[in-house]
């Protein structure tokens, strides 16, 4: 459970400095929606945002001297804005529930006296329950590794009255380049930091790769596809293994979708593997994975990841429409929007050049990142600019107006 409802990313490559939904001290701001999809021309930076949410999960999982050098970043000094003398920055406002006070997340990464890359600052900030405004309380406050961290649900440091509401406890992590909350998101008497560090922790970047999908799987089911999507297979097992009629559900609802498909079956073989067969129309004998084209196999996986069980609650989906026919990418979207069941146990961020996946959007659902003179980007909501909202209430569709220039 849980959503980010703004981030603020600084000093992170070409994203000097922007901001996405609502953040703390942001009263005009408007929060993100559970469909976010980022647009814009070549070298805007929308890969950099999907690499900086990466980077932070690095961070979660590696520690951020480690995640400097994942994924082929190059390490600190190539990530850090150019001229930047500032560390890198994030903001995050989350709310877990919509009945629980938002919760503000702020990490700066900068580097020590050996070039190392270190974490300046961390905090955690939250109202208690049942004040509605004012000023939230720091309740894990941390300084190159040095601070404090409150117990409990409903207490913190009030910094402007100099106030400490419940129990205190000091802390002193042994390595300055870990996240504080990874070591008391673990301990059951922080609560508010272990739902935060679950939440990050579960996030999903993804980039599916029809070639990786042909791979021949080790035998063993699997809860959730990675990155690539080359363990279909695995989790096919994992969905049949826990519920044979819903996963067979699951397959005759993908199969509709799947133009030329007229069934998906599973198959066991003698070595406890599960593989897929699809029954192509004007065929007799089926096919496995491996001899399917690479649309219907990346159709597949989407469709898969959007019917998984207890689903990741962060979901950040890259260029969509690589290797897919245009005309299927308008019903992919329509289908990742109904996905969304409630407000809270999903979000998806998407970057694509398509039009065709934007018709399916609102213009609050999509992001523009535009490069100005400076070489650094700025990001704009479509509906902030003039005239879009109109002409797509008067039935004029969001994509065909970016692919006209009328915005973006």
């Amino acid at each position: 459970m849980g959503r980010i409802s703004g981030i603020r990313i600084r000093n992170y490559g070409p994203l000097k400095n922007i901001k996405l939904g609502k953040l703390l001290f942001d009263s005009k701001g408007k929060e993100l929606t559970n469909m976010n999809a980022v647009i814009g021309q070549s070298g805007t930076g929308k890969s950099t945002l999907a690499d900086a949410f990466g980077f932070l999960a690095d961070c979660l999982e590696s520690g951020v001297e480690t995640a400097c050098d994942l994924n082929g970043r190059g390490g600190y000094e190539t990530i850090i804005s150019q001229g930047s003398r500032g560390p890198i920055e994030f903001e995050i406002y989350y709310q877990e529930t919509s009945n629980e006070p938002p919760i503000t997340y702020e990490l700066s990464i900068g580097i020590d006296k050996y070039d190392r890359p270190i974490i300046e600052k961390e905090r955690l900030r939250q109202r208690r329950a049942y004040e509605r405004y004012g000023r939230p309380m720091s309740f894990l406050f941390l300084e190159y590794g040095q601070g404090f961290a409150f117990k409990g649900n409903n207490s913190g440091f009030l910094e402007e009255e100099n106030q400490e509401i419940g129990e205190k406890v000091d802390v002193a992590l042994a390595d300055p380049r870990q996240l504080g909350i990874v070591t008391l998101g673990e301990l059951r008497e922080h609560p508010r930091i272990v739902k935060f560090k679950n939440f990050l922790k579960n996030w999903f970047l993804c980039y599916f790769s029809p070639t990786a999908a042909r791979e021949i799987p080790n035998a063993g089911p699997q809860k959730y596809l990675n990155r690539l999507g080359n363990n279909v297979n695995n989790v096919a097992q994992f969905l049949y293994r826990e519920d044979p009629k819903d996963f067979l559900k699951v397959l005759r609802s993908i199969q509709t979708k799947l133009p030329g498909i007229k069934e998906i079956k599973p198959v066991k073989l003698q070595n406890g593997q599960l593989v897929l067969e699809f029954l192509e129309q004007g065929f007799d004998k089926p096919f496995y994975s491996q001899k399917m084209s690479d649309g219907t196999l990346k159709l597949f996986a989407y469709y898969l990841l959007l019917h998984e069980r207890d689903a990741r609650p962060f979901v950040f989906i890259e260029e969509p429409e690589n290797g897919l026919y245009h005309k299927y990418l308008a019903n992919l979207a329509l289908q990742m929007k109904n996905s969304i069941k409630s407000t809270y146990s999903k979000q998806l961020f998407v970057t694509t050049h398509s039009p065709f996946f934007v018709n399916s959007l609102a213009p609050d659902e999509v992001w523009v990142l535009k490069k100005q003179e400076d070489g650094f980007s700025t990001v704009a909501r479509a509906s902030e600019y003039e005239h879009v909202k109109q002409l797509c209430e008067a039935d004029i569709e969001l994509g065909d107006l970016w692919y006209s220039d009328y915005f973006g």
